[in-house]
C-alpha cells in the first residue's frame, strides 16, 4: 500500500532538516577547531555524525516501504558564534526546532493512521528527547564556568571523550 503523500512529503523534509543538522554541527566543529577547543569540536562532529544517521536512518525507511527519498536543497549554515556559550544556545534551540518538526511528523502520522511511521517515529521521539536534555546539560555547564578559564578548559577535555555510536542499528 502506498504512502500518504502528505507523510511521504514531510518525512522527505524531515531528512533535509536531518542533513542541515548535520552541516550546522560540522560548521559549528569547524568553528570550535579554530578556537582551539578540540573536545568540544569533537563533541560536534558526533552530533554530525549522529544527525547524518538521523537522515539515513529515515531515507531507508522510505526506500524500505517502496517510496522514493527525494533529496532537497541543503542551505547554507551558520558559520560564527560569539563564544562556546552562544554555540550551544543556538544548538539547543536547533535541537527544540528538531523536536517540533518530529511531533508534527509523528502528528500527521496519527492522523493518517500509518502505524509503521508511527512505530518508526517513536525512536525520534526518544531521541529528541535525550538530545535536548544532554545539550542543556552543557550549555549550563558552560554557564556555571562562565564559558572560560579553567572550568571550560576541563570542560573541553570532558568532551574529548565523547564517540559517536550509531543509535538507529537498535
Amino acid at each position: 500500500m502506498a504512502m500518504n503523500k502528505k507523510l511521504l512529503g514531510i518525512l522527505n523534509e524531515q531528512i533535509n532538516k536531518e542533513m542541515y543538522s548535520a552541516h550546522l554541527y560540522l560548521s559549528i566543529n569547524a568553528y570550535l577547531t579554530s578556537k582551539n577547543l578540540p573536545g568540544f569540536a569533537n563533541y560536534m562532529r558526533v552530533q554530525y555524525q549522529e544527525e547524518m544517521s538521523h537522515a539515513l536512518k529515515l531515507f531507508d525507511y522510505l526506500l524500505e516501504r517502496g517510496e522514493r527519498a527525494v533529496l532537497a536543497e541543503i542551505a547554507a549554515v551558520k558559520i560564527e558564534w560569539k563564544d562556546p556559550i552562544d554555540v550551544f544556545e543556538d544548538t539547543y534551540k536547533h535541537e527544540k526546532l528538531i523536536t517540533e518538526s518530529i511531533n508534527e511528523v509523528l502528528g500527521e502520522a496519527h492522523e493518517v493512521k500509518d502505524y509503521a511511521a508511527i512505530n518508526m517515529l517513536q525512536w525520534y521521539i526518544n531521541e529528541q528527547v535525550e538530545e535536548e536534555a544532554h545539550v542543556s546539560s552543557v550549555l549550563e555547564q558552560l554557564k556555571m564556568v562562565e564559558g572560560r578559564g579553567t572550568g571550560l578548559f576541563m570542560l573541553d577535555r570532558e568532551m574529548q571523550n565523547r564517540v559517536f555510536i550509531d543509535s538507529t542499528q537498535v
